[in-house]
């Protein structure tokens, strides 16, 4: 599934490197971890998207390539921190009900609030 299939879709499409860590907000928000053709790789939460995008920066799973592609644009919106997982959860769902699982570098599934 490609980002642009989302919905609601992310605002904000950046290079994951670490020469784009200055762009991104220290707000709460949901992100995309997508490859070049923007095929999901993993759908995450976070109430510091600064931080979050650093964190995963210095994840090998999250930067060496996986069988589906490798992680090269970091999707996100900004949104309110109390509805963070419900729009986490959105998206992964609208992931699932495509392809019957979570993205790849998802490991375990959004909580249901």
């Amino acid at each position: 599934m490609k980002v642009e299939n989302l919905h609601p879709l992310p605002t904000t499409k950046i290079a994951f490197s670490l020469s784009s860590y200055k762009i991104v907000p220290k707000t709460a928000g949901c992100y995309i971890l997508s490859t070049y053709d923007n095929h999901i790789l993993f759908v995450g939460l976070a109430s510091n998207l600064n931080k979050r995008f650093i964190q995963h920066l210095d994840n090998p799973k999250k930067t060496k390539p996986t069988n589906e592609g490798k992680v090269i644009w970091f999707h996100y919106i900004n949104f309110d921190n109390q509805n963070l997982p419900k729009l986490e959860r959105t998206w992964l769902n609208q992931y699932i009900n495509i392809h019957g699982q979570l993205p790849i570098l998802n490991k375990t599934s959004s909580p249901i609030s």
